[in-house]
Formats: structure tokens, C-alpha cells, sequence
């Protein structure tokens, strides 16, 4: 394989990054996203796929991190917040207008995947990537592979319910999926803002000043915050028992997370140690496009 160029198709930018064998990056642009705009988003990722193709002098394989998934039963993108892009048929379109097949892959997958090739896991079997941010989302790699399943949403793990809720964690906050009290609502950025305004009161606070504060209030919200990650992480560990657990995101730059989660967690885990590992991304806001890249390999 050659050289292999990566696609991070966000709701308001769209990043492209060209590969060499080794890894070693070669070329990288970014334009921003035509909002709501499915055919002229498509005319985007293929000028920026010409503009690599140029830079490089050569041609290269093409995968693309989207925020969503393609449908196994339709071959049609579903669940993506970017909703122009549900119900079409992204990778048969972008590769009519590149003249080159194209893999598609959700975000979350694209950066477990960076990180298990090249990153924080490498060298790992199992690598469990977390996306903390405005959603909760999570991908799985094994043997430096995505692992996918018939439905297309390995690794969904923030539409599960928090694991042992407590009382005052009944039923827990409405999700935009229809059910109350899913893991996203409780450590997605919003979901600790809602939180902090739950428990204090106070308004206009986003996760990150409450991750900062250091304020009562805050730090108990914070305190929540690594109890309930910590059991819910276990949850994970105990269904499929990865080697590192990646966290990015937004949320995944405090620090407290590496220290305090993984001594919290042997609590829930059903194991008398655990060998897990919890680690901070190596390649950061890259890892997506870099995970779009080794989509071919």
C-alpha cells in the first residue's frame, strides 16, 4: 500500500491528510464544511481529495471518518448528527466523483483506530477508543482492525443505560435517542454542564470552566463525573476486556481522568486486578483523519 490519504468529515470543517507508508504525514488541508449542503459537501472532500492527489504527485487510497454510520441494511449513511448526510449514498457518491473506491467509517472508529496503528495503543491487541465531547461515542480495534458488527454500532457504548444508578440517578435525563438516562447524557460536555446546573443552580457554565474551577460546586460536579466514567468504563472492561482504553474529546484533556478513573474502577470490574490501561490520545484533534488514513491497510 502507498500512499493513503484521510478524510475527517466534521459538521464545520472537513480535513484531509495524506500518509506515507511509515505514517509520516506528507500533506494536510482543511476547508469548511458547505452546512446542510449534501451535494456541494460531496464537491468538497473531492477537491480536497484532488488537492492531496497534487501536493503528493500521486494517487492515494481514500478513507473517510464521518459523523454517523452506513447502513448495513441500505448501504445508506444513518445516524449522523450532519443530517444531510442520512439516507445517502456517501461512499458510491464520493467515489463517482473521485473515480476511486472509498471506505467510510464512523468518527469514534476512525480515531480508535489512529491510535491503535500508531498511537497510544500501539503495539496493543485490543484498544477500546472513548470520544468525550459533545456526544459520547466509542470504537473498537482488535489486531489493529475495526471491529464491526451487523448492525454498524460496535462500540456505542453512551446509549447504554449508566450502569448501577443510583437513586437520586433515576430515571436520569431525557437523550435525544428517545430514552432518559443513557451514559451520554450524564458525560458528554452537556451532560456535566447539566449536572453542575442541576446540583448548583448555576447557569452559563460549559465543562470545560467547570473542569477548571476550583469552586465547590465544581468540584463536586467533577467528583460525579469520574464516579459515573469510572463505572461505566468498568461496564466496558467487563464486556470485552481491552488491553488500553483510549479517551478523546473534548473532555478528554483533564488530567484527573488517567489517575482517578482507573482507581475507581476496580470496584464494578469482575476481576481481582486489572491490567487495563487508561491513557490520554498521542495524536489528539488528529487522530480522526490520521484513522480515516489507516482505513486501508
Amino acid at each position: 500500500m502507498g500512499m493513503r490519504i484521510g478524510i475527517d468529515l466534521g459538521g464545520t470543517k472537513i480535513e484531509a491528510i495524506a500518509l506515507a507508508r511509515d505514517g509520516t504525514e506528507r500533506f494536510r488541508k482543511r476547508v469548511s464544511t458547505p452546512t446542510g449542503n449534501y451535494d456541494a459537501t460531496v464537491r468538497a472532500i473531492a477537491d480536497l481529495v484532488r488537492a492531496v492527489d497534487a501536493a503528493a504527485g500521486a494517487q492515494g487510497s481514500v478513507g473517510i471518518g464521518i459523523p454517523g454510520t452506513v447502513s448495513p441494511a441500505t448501504g445508506l449513511v444513518k445516524n449522523a448528527n450532519s443530517t444531510c448526510l442520512i439516507g445517502r449514498a456517501l461512499d458510491k457518491d464520493i467515489a463517482a466523483a473521485i473515480g476511486r473506491l472509498v471506505r467510510l467509517a464512523n468518527d469514534a472508529d476512525c480515531f480508535a483506530l489512529s491510535e491503535a496503528a500508531d498511537g497510544a495503543g500501539a503495539g496493543q491487541r485490543i484498544v477500546f477508543g472513548v470520544i468525550l465531547g459533545t456526544g459520547v461515542g466509542g470504537g473498537l480495534v482488535v489486531d489493529k482492525r475495526v471491529v464491526s458488527g451487523p448492525n454498524a454500532i460496535t462500540g456505542e457504548w453512551g446509549h447504554n443505560p449508566l450502569p448501577w444508578p443510583k437513586d437520586d440517578e433515576r430515571p436520569g435525563p431525557k437523550c435525544y435517542c428517545g430514552r432518559t438516562g443513557c451514559i451520554e447524557t450524564f458525560l458528554s460536555g452537556p451532560g456535566l454542564a447539566s449536572d453542575f446546573q442541576r446540583a448548583s443552580g448555576g447557569e452559563g457554565w460549559n465543562a470545560e470552566k467547570i473542569a477548571a474551577a476550583d469552586e465547590p460546586s465544581a468540584r463536586a460536579a467533577m467528583d460525579r463525573y469520574v464516579e459515573r466514567l469510572a463505572r461505566s468504563l468498568a461496564h466496558v472492561i467487563n464486556i470485552i476486556d481491552p488491553h488500553v482504553i483510549v479517551l478523546g474529546g473534548g473532555l478528554s484533556g483533564i488530567s484527573r481522568l488517567y489517575e482517578d478513573v482507573p482507581r475507581l474502577w476496580s470496584a464494578q470490574v469482575f476481576s481481582d486486578a486489572v491490567a487495563t490501561k487508561l491513557v490520554p490520545p498521542a495524536h489528539g484533534d488528529s487522530s480522526g483523519v490520521r484513522g480515516a488514513a489507516w482505513l486501508w491497510d
